[in-house]
């Protein structure tokens, strides 16, 4: 079987339904300046082409980073422990693995400076719609690390794959000021456009909450859950004026290049590269 036939991504597929999707929302939020009592921030056209130039990037570095998981899991797979199958305890296993390394992956990745670095694309937006899913990180080396391990315990790597782009287009749909709180079960159990929402925003008591992909449980349970309750201010701490796709990417990996060069000692340079920046 080719590799062609044994990778599949269905986020390539759902293209064609991110973008209706974007244009359903740009027509709900025309001239609508609050929705359901909230302050809406809607759309913005220099805005929203960086984010889908940050997308194609995103197709292109961080699609060859996943191909590199699905490799890595089938040298993996030729050593695994037991075989999950293809049934619902296999599926199960997928989709909560995936959900599991997300979740840490996230975390780290607003924990560890080196780490933010690829991340921080994704919060450079001033704006909160559909276009802001499309600012996906081009570099999550750490999936090299974190997912293709789960072969090891039984899950085929076909299945991984999928299941982390099922993972990815639930995400999309977070990204919307349209949708308010759901009902009470679906709030507390899953990663909703309300607790996303509380991700993206930098007011103080919302800073590094709600890591979830599809669930919100692991951030109860590890304590880094937060509720959306005070009107959410979109962007990072310290905002980035750029529009262009490739500042946004890179302008955190120059910004700690630089401060590596400045270091005056190997412990100053780690600690560079680990270390966030306190916030202004």
């Amino acid at each position: 079987m080719s590799l062609t036939e044994r990778y599949v991504d269905p986020t390539v597929y759902a293209i064609p339904l991110y973008v209706f999707g974007m244009v359903g929302e740009v027509l709900a939020l025309r001239g609508r300046a609050r929705v359901g009592g909230r302050a809406v921030v809607g759309y913005e056209l220099a805005d929203t082409f960086a984010s889908l130039g940050m997308g194609v990037g995103s197709l292109l570095f961080a699609g060859a980073i996943q191909l590199g998981v699905f490799l890595l899991a089938e040298r993996l797979w030729a050593h695994r422990l037991v075989d999950l199958g293809t049934g619902a305890l296999g599926w199960t296993v997928a989709l909560l693995g995936w959900e599991f390394s997300f979740y840490w992956h996230h975390r780290w990745s607003h924990e560890v400076r080196i780490l933010w670095a690829s991340h921080v694309n994704h919060h450079s937006s001033l704006h909160y719609n559909l276009s802001t899913a499309l600012r996906q990180e081009w570099t999550p080396f750490t999936n090299l690390v974190l997912l293709p391990p789960w072969a090891l315990l039984g899950v085929r790597p076909t299945m991984l794959v999928f299941a982390g782009g099922l993972n990815l287009i639930y995400q999309f749909f977070l990204h919307t000021e349209v949708v308010g709180k759901l009902p009470w079960p679906l709030e507390y159990v899953l990663n909703t456009p309300s607790h996303h929402r509380v991700h993206h925003a930098s007011n103080g008591r919302y800073l590094d909450k709600n890591y979830g992909g599809v669930l919100i449980v692991f951030d109860r349970l590890f304590g880094t859950f937060a509720e959306e309750e005070e009107p959410c201010v979109y962007g990072l701490t310290t905002n980035i004026t750029s529009k262009n796709p490739l500042v946004i990417a890179s302008h955190e990996y120059v910004a700690i290049f630089r401060q590596v060069l400045r270091a005056r000692s190997l412990g100053g340079a780690l600690r560079v590269l680990t270390r966030m920046p306190p916030d202004p």
